[in-house]
Formats: C-alpha cells, sequence, structure tokens
C-alpha cells in the first residue's frame, strides 16, 4: 500500500550513489560541489525547501532539504541525516579508481560507498519520491563529520532553526541495518612542550622537549590503565571495550639529532562512554600532563570534541523502529557520529542505516546492493508511519 504513494526518481538508488561517489568530498576540500549536485537534483520536487548554511569561512556548507508541510512547532515528521564527507583514499591496495564506482552486480565499490553515500542517495530518492506528506520530512546532510562531527556541531551552535527540526532523528551510518541507541564519543587534544634548543655538543645550554614529553607519556599510560580499570556508564553495552579507551596517536619532536629538541607536540583521542560528561575526561588529560611536566613549560589544547550519544530504550523512535525491523534488544557502535551534537538539540536519534563499518575508512570500500534496497523499504515504510 505504502509504495503507491512514491513516484519514480530521476536516477535509480544504485545510478545516484555512482555519482555521489564522483564527488571528491575528502574532508580537506570543499564539499559545495557535492552540495550544489544533490539542491540541483532534488529542485524539481514539490514542497521542497533548500538551504545552505555555510561553514564560518565559507568554504563548506551543510544542505538542509525540507519536504512536505513547513513545521509547525510541535516538532513531528521525520529528520534523515548523513555526513557529505569521506576519508582520503591514498593506500596502494585500492583496485580501482576509488572516485569512480565499480558495479560487480551484487556491489557498489567505491570511497564512501559504505560511509555514507550509500544512505544519502536512498534518502534522497525515497524523499523525493514520497507524496501526500502530512508532516515534516528534512534531509540534514552535514560536512566535516570525519575530522570531528563539525558540521553539526555548527549547526546546533550557530543555526537558530535547528530546535525547530522533527525530533524523531535517523543517523543512516553503515549498522548493517541494525537500530543502535547509543554510542562513544572522541574527544581529541594536542599536548605541546616547550624545551629550549642548543647545539648537542652542549646539551647543559638547552632543555630536551622530548625528554619531558617521555614523562608526560608515562603519565597518560598510567592514566590509560586508570580508565581500563574504572569502567563508566553503560559500560556492559560495550563488551569488546567496556571503558574509555585512551590512544597516544601521534607525536612529533626535534629537527636534527644534534640539536637539542626544543618543543615535542603530542596529539591523543579518547573516547567517553555514554552518559559521561566529555569535559570530565578532558580535565584528567590536563592533571595527567600536569603530574608528569615538572618544570617545563606546556600548553594543553582540545582540538576536537564529538561527544556520545544515548538513548533511552524506551524512547519511541528507538521502540518504533525496532518493531519495524523485528529487532530485540539494544545495539551500540564504539564510533562516534553527528548524533552526539543533535541530541544536545533535542533531537532523539538512532544510527540506522546500510552496509557495514567493517569496511569504511579502508582500501575497496563497498556497499551491498541488497543493503540500499532493503534501506529504501525501510525509509519508505517510517515516512508513511511518522510523515503522514
Amino acid at each position: 500500500m505504502a509504495l503507491c504513494r512514491y513516484t519514480a526518481a530521476v536516477l535509480d538508488d544504485f545510478a545516484l550513489l555512482e555519482r555521489l561517489i564522483g564527488f571528491d568530498t575528502t574532508s580537506h576540500r570543499s564539499n559545495l560541489p557535492f552540495a550544489d549536485f544533490v539542491a540541483d537534483y532534488a529542485d524539481a520536487t514539490p514542497d521542497l525547501a533548500v538551504e545552505r548554511v555555510a561553514s564560518p569561512d565559507g568554504e563548506k556548507a551543510n544542505l538542509i532539504l525540507r519536504f512536505g508541510p513547513p513545521a509547525d512547532g510541535d516538532r513531528t515528521g521525520l529528520v534523515l541525516s548523513g555526513h557529505m564527507d569521506v576519508v582520503p583514499a591514498t593506500e596502494d591496495e585500492w583496485r580501482s579508481d576509488p572516485f569512480a564506482s565499480v558495479d560487480d552486480g551484487e556491489r557498489i565499490y567505491g570511497r564512501g560507498s559504505a560511509d555514507m553515500k550509500g544512505f544519502l542517495a536512498v534518502a534522497l530518492n525515497v524523499a523525493m519520491s514520497a507524496r501526500q506528506l502530512k508532516r515534516p520530512l528534512v534531509l540534514v546532510y552535514t560536512y566535516d563529520e570525519e575530522v570531528g562531527t563539525i558540521g553539526a556541531r555548527d549547526l546546533v551552535e550557530r543555526w537558530p532553526e535547528v530546535e525547530s527540526l522533527p525530533t524523531r532523528t535517523i543517523i543512516g551510518e553503515p549498522t548493517t541495518m541494525r537500530v543502535v541507541r547509543m554510542h562513544k564519543g572522541h574527544l581529541k587534544a594536542k599536548i605541546t612542550l616547550f624545551g629550549l634548543s642548543a647545539h648537542s655538543g652542549y646539551p647543559h645550554l638547552g632543555k630536551n622537549a622530548i625528554e619531558a614529553a617521555a614523562r608526560v607519556l608515562v603519565s597518560l599510560r598510567k592514566l590509560r590503565h586508570k580508565l581500563e580499570m574504572a569502567g563508566g556508564p553503560n559500560a556492559e553495552h560495550f563488551p569488546e571495550v567496556p571503558f574509555v579507551p585512551l590512544n597516544v596517536g601521534i607525536i612529533r619532536g626535534g629537527s636534527a639529532t644534534n640539536v637539542v629538541p626544543d618543543r615535542c607536540v603530542i596529539e591523543l583521542g579518547a573516547r567517553a562512554l555514554p552518559g559521561m560528561i566529555e569535559t570530565g575526561v578532558y580535565n584528567l588529560i590536563e592533571e595527567a600532563v600536569a603530574n608528569a611536566a615538572g618544570p617545563t613549560r606546556y600548553e594543553v589544547e582540545l582540538t576536537g570534541n564529538s561527544p556520545p550519544m544515548h538513548l533511552a530504550a524506551d524512547s519511541p523512535v528507538h521502540c518504533e523502529l525496532c518493531a519495524l525491523v523485528g529487532q530485540t534488544g539494544d545495539a551500540s557502535v564504539s564510533f562516534a557520529t553527528d548524533a552526539g551534537w543533535f541530541q544536545k538539540a533535542g533531537m532523539e536519534c538512532v544510527i540506522f542505516g546500510p552496509g557495514s563499518i567493517e569496511v569504511a575508512h579502508k582500501p575497496n570500500e563497498f556497499i551491498p546492493k541488497a543493503d540500499m534496497a532493503m534501506a529504501r523499504r525501510r525509509l519508505e515504510e517510517v515516512i508513511d508511519k511518522w510523515c503522514r
């Protein structure tokens, strides 16, 4: 019955995905050509309102597409959301051009196919073809999710209309069509230790910043063990890693072996559990550095913050979507998404999308065409339920 309420899209879902993969939206590039294509593609849809919310520097934009009637203040309807950017595709193991999709009949290969242009293509086509909408259907496509959920944070902090969006929200990250109601956050910090350069033949005239960094690394390792032992709220939902992992990922220091290094930089990340205040983890990092730096001057800078996401198990969007797909029990993931920010605007988010996170960020990324077909059916069903 629901299918008669949908008209044919300009391109089928697979052809549209191939076009989207063709845009190199690696996070260091502008996403404006991609956003312009999506807006132009959807332009002929009745009752469509398009808004671009530019980044502070104007080089990128979040894209908002509103279908159906305007919001009436009760925040009913549905948001379908995903990010437009992708991670770099520089690995030698790629068997084809990462930005020229390959369809082998069962899978579509290309950077971003699973994470998450497959969902973007399906959501766009389903929204464009939907008719008889009685409540708003909104697509929210964000920029720079891969480098710290920057676009979502920008919307929540600077766009006044964010609190008029429907509360029911599906973030289409690849979950192999499992309904996920919580994820860890990802906090990133940069520690800079300042020494004094000198000729290595006269080391007493300098202060070695790398040696100071070594003391800090030992202190951070102790903090890592402490976090592993402490666990935290909702740890039982993350049986593989039931704690806040802390990872020192980058160290840079020194210029030559005959020069006492005057600076050393440590970059790290920590993933707070749902229910934790992420600034509390940052405070522990600052304390660990202060305890170990000694007389060495240092700075600790918060360079990124993707909050954890936690949705109540009895939330209507979670219960109704689980019932729709026949899922029992909770699901969680250990990667961060835009949902961490959107929940701060009162949006009740679930993570639910085609493809697998296990092939994301890897060479020869792909999405099964069967997953996309299932995603189409499910999105049509939830639009019927929540927008009609």
